[in-house]
């Protein structure tokens, strides 16, 4: 069972998506995004499975949650530098965990 303290070592923060490129290289259909952290983390690449539930448009300046504290992982060609968080829909596609409302770039989930 994962404790308090294992939960604190995770460093999930708010960024927002400022470029959106189709990933044709990967396995399963995905976008590149990179995402603004705000000053302290700057701006990280994540390599997500989007395709089926959000348009490039959509994804644009659009607010997401993203654990920063992870080592880089190889994704194909391109390195993913954050996890960006989401949940299965109905059909196992992902959706993306966004706060409720405007929120601070960089500010860090308790």
């Amino acid at each position: 069972m994962a404790t308090y303290e294992d939960f604190q070592k995770l460093d999930i923060r708010v960024g927002k998506i400022v470029e959106v490129k189709d990933f044709p290289e990967a396995r399963n259909p995905s976008y590149k995004l990179r995402i603004d952290f705000g000053g302290e983390i700057g701006v990280k690449k994540s390599c997500a499975q989007l395709t089926q539930n959000y348009s490039k448009e959509d994804l644009m300046g659009k607010l997401v949650l993203g654990i920063v504290n992870f080592p880089p992982r190889q994704i194909g060609p391109a390195v993913s530098e954050v996890l960006t968080l989401g949940v299965p829909d109905d059909k196992g596609n992902c959706v993306l965990a966004v706060p409720d409302k405007d929120t601070e770039i960089g500010g860090k989930l308790y």
